[in-house]
């Protein structure tokens, strides 16, 4: 006799939800759901056609696949519908499509991932609507920033590259008073380690491309909003068309049920990097809110349970060929955008911002530690620096 598929209770521990998450689609015994490739649903009869209201109508208004997965998103941010997209990006471009309209009003931090900064000063001001960029330690004082058009406040925390950890309580008190809703990008924590909705967020987005998938294999976006948001964003993401493809899907519900043991490796790999560096002469500063006295680790302390495996480093002034030679020389730490995989990446960068200012006077690099022995990327990171100093 086949078992009947779990349904997660709410009463489990997180680590056993997330391993358990989706399993009421699985059929016939298995314990994962099908992978559905399907366009058209059959109805039975005419009269059920006319009624529309069988669990399932056409491919690209649902699954189950589909639905597994977005039930598996909503466990881990704790929301109360989630949505799914083809990528990152989308999950930020439906729902600020889905809420915003010409005349209005948009606040982003200025620490924002740089293809979210393009879509508002492009797209979003083609439309008329006006993106202003605001400091991303502002906390309570985001207020002075609010209009009567401000629609959306839109948040990142820790922030894209340079790590700063937004006081999203503070933030959100301030949004919602002025009768504005908060979106955060909760990629960082990927929903595990950080629970929007209990913070005060309306909206949620992640690049799921990231920790949720895990292994560098497909690319997805979610959107998990509130009760009060979910009508007017699964409108407008029905009437834009989005749909993700069945197997990046399940790919993601796969990852899903890794996240917990993965992210505690990526957390403490990354933090015995983090403390190596800091003891090297090349660094000047290193960014990393779950070290102590770093930038931002007492709202990570606060509001956080857990760390990721992405940070930054600001090395001490050298020459650009010096810098090359180091890059050049990694084994381990490849280089190539996106992160959360199994595998390391290390990549240069130079923060793009408006509303503050971000001048360091060394080379700022973003790394991701992913799931190979820390002494060994330590090993690697000290070849690099040898060739940095040879150059």
């Amino acid at each position: 006799m086949m078992s009947k598929p779990l349904a997660v209770p709410a009463d489990l521990a997180p680590e056993t939800r997330l391993v358990h998450a989706g399993a009421s689609y699985g059929e016939h015994g298995f314990v994962n759901p099908a992978v559905y490739h399907g366009s058209t649903v059959l109805f039975p009869t005419a009269a059920a056609f006319h009624a529309q209201n069988q669990p399932y109508l056409y491919g690209r208004r649902g699954t189950p696949t589909s639905r597994a997965l977005e039930e598996a998103v909503e466990l881990v941010e704790g929301g109360y519908k989630a949505k799914v997209t083809p990528s990152g990006m989308s999950a930020v471009s439906t729902t600020l499509l889905a809420f915003l309209r010409a005349g209005d009003h948009v606040l982003v931090t200025d620490s924002v991932y740089h293809p979210v900064r393009a879509f508002c000063d492009g797209m979003l001001r083609g439309l008329g609507i006006e993106t202003t960029y605001y400091a991303p330690l502002i906390g309570h004082g985001i207020r002075h920033l609010i209009r009567p058009e401000t629609r959306i406040v839109y948040a990142e925390s820790p922030g894209s590259q340079t790590m700063e950890v937004q006081d999203i309580p503070a933030i959100a008190e301030a949004t919602h008073k002025a009768g504005a809703l908060l979106m955060i990008d909760n990629t960082w924590g990927a929903g595990h380690y950080f629970k929007a909705f209990r913070h005060g967020a309306d909206i949620s987005v992640q690049a799921a491309t990231k920790y949720l998938v895990g292994h560098s294999d497909a690319m997805m976006g979610t959107v998990t909003c509130s009760a009060e948001t979910w009508d007017r964003f699964s409108a407008a993401y029905e009437e834009m068309g989005v749909f993700a493809g069945p197997d990046d899907m399940f790919l993601t519900l796969r990852g899903i049920h890794t996240l917990d043991v993965r992210l505690a490796r990526h957390m403490a790999s990354a933090i015995a990097v983090a403390e190596w560096l800091r003891t090297r002469p090349e660094v000047e500063t290193v960014l990393h809110p779950a070290l102590s006295n770093a930038p931002g680790h007492d709202l990570w302390r606060r509001d956080f349970t857990g760390a990721s495996g992405l940070f930054s480093v600001l090395l001490k002034p050298c020459a650009d060929a010096a810098l090359d030679a180091f890059l050049d020389g990694l084994r381990l730490f490849g280089m190539g955008f996106s992160w959360g995989g199994c595998e390391s990446l290390c990549i240069p960068f130079r923060p793009h911002r408006t509303a503050t200012r971000w001048l360091p006077e060394g080379p700022c690099l973003r790394l991701h530690v992913g799931l190979e022995h820390p002494e060994d990327l330590i090993a690697d990171l000290a070849e690099g620096f040898r060739n940095l100093a040879r150059s």
